[in-house]
């Protein structure tokens, strides 16, 4: 018989501790002891909360704990601050299938001007490096210096885009493999990044969880800048002025995921809507009338130059989580640019939703 004991750890995102002490015996988790310092009634649903987990394999999925746990829970149960997710995720992390920031060694890759063909096929590549573990946990900085549509990866380009627009200001269409909306991009015009991560550092969250967790170090480097950013679900970015950015995700079949985040900076609201067809069913949910007001710069909200408000940004991940600066690697580049003449830059992906 082989016993080990195990201790984990999952802080909820405005919520409260939840911590999992216990031993996995033969290869199943016994003397399970879930505490923390959130609420939950009645006391006795503790005890329920723990026999659940008991007994199970140590390979049992999140999804298969999750829904163990919720069966057990009394009617009525109230648990506040946390919930059977954050549970799982402790327990998960005290079995080393989910992880924590602080265990990876994470690299900064600062913005580089690249095609942004380019930046879109690193995304892919650098996603499947950390799956593969080729390369550690990064945040890659964009830059480049050519006017683009980026369409998400199930957006319409007919229903997206508009041609007469587009081509009058010389703006290429291209389509990258995370969901969510259409970005406008020129040069200065946006701060984007990207967050090459294995998927065990989300294991067990939601995807709508996820991405403020991804992104709480931006929450912290805004306040450090005097601006107060907050999510605004499923993956806005704003401040009380408006929106400044949103999210989007792709999680590949070998473990790696690419978090993506394009944020407004000096966007021409004028060309955007001359080149986008925003219509009001889009904007229907957002309170407003037009989709020039949805958008609401940084350069204004900060008054710094873009490349400090890069600086700011950069410097509070290095902080936080103890990154090294990186590069891009020769390989990584030369795999970029075959997945360009393959795929990215094809007519077949860029139109594959008409």
């Amino acid at each position: 018989m082989t016993t080990a004991r195990a201790h984990g750890e999952y802080k909820v995102q405005g919520g409260k501790l939840v911590v999992a002490d216990l031993t996995v015996t033969d290869h199943r988790l016994t003397d399970v002891s879930v505490n923390g310092d959130f609420f939950l009634e009645p006391d006795e649903a503790l005890a329920d909360i723990n026999a659940a987990l008991t007994g199970l394999h140590e390979d049992t999925s999140a999804q298969e704990m999750t829904e163990r746990i919720q069966a057990a829970l009394p009617a009525g149960a109230v648990l506040f601050g946390f919930d059977a997710r954050a549970v799982v995720t402790a327990v998960r992390r005290a079995l080393g299938r989910a992880t924590t920031w602080s265990d990876h060694a994470w690299e900064v890759v600062p913005a580089t001007v690249r095609p942004t063909l380019e930046n879109l096929a690193l995304d892919e590549v650098l996603a499947r490096e950390v799956g593969a573990g080729h390369r550690p946990p990064t945040l890659r900085f964009w830059d480049w210096d050519e006017p683009a549509v980026v369409i998400g990866s199930f957006q319409s380009v007919r229903n997206e885009v508009d041609p007469e627009g587009a081509r009058r200001h010389g703006v290429q269409v291209v389509r990258r493999v995370s969901g969510g909306g259409a970005m406008f991009m020129e040069a200065g015009n946006c701060i984007t990044y990207s967050l090459y991560l294995p998927q065990t550092l989300v294991d067990g969250m939601s995807f709508a969880e996820s991405y403020p967790f991804l992104d709480a170090w931006v929450m912290q480097a805004f306040a450090e800048l005097g601006v107060e950013a907050f999510y605004v679900p499923l993956n806005d970015i704003a401040t009380p002025q408006g929106k400044i950015g949103g999210a989007a995700q792709k999680r590949f079949a070998n473990g790696g995921m690419v978090h993506h985040v394009t944020m407004s900076y000096d966007i021409d609201a004028e060309k955007m809507t001359d080149v986008l067809r925003i219509g009001q069913e889009k904007i229907s949910d957002k309170g407003i009338r037009s989709a020039k007001k949805r958008v609401d710069p940084l350069r204004r909200q900060t008054g710094m130059p873009r490349q400090d408000v890069i600086a700011a940004l950069s410097r509070t991940f290095t902080d936080r989580y103890g990154a090294t600066a990186g590069a891009v690697r020769d390989g990584e580049l030369t795999a970029a640019r075959k997945l360009i003449d393959e795929k990215f830059g094809t007519h077949e992906w860029i139109h594959r939703v008409p």
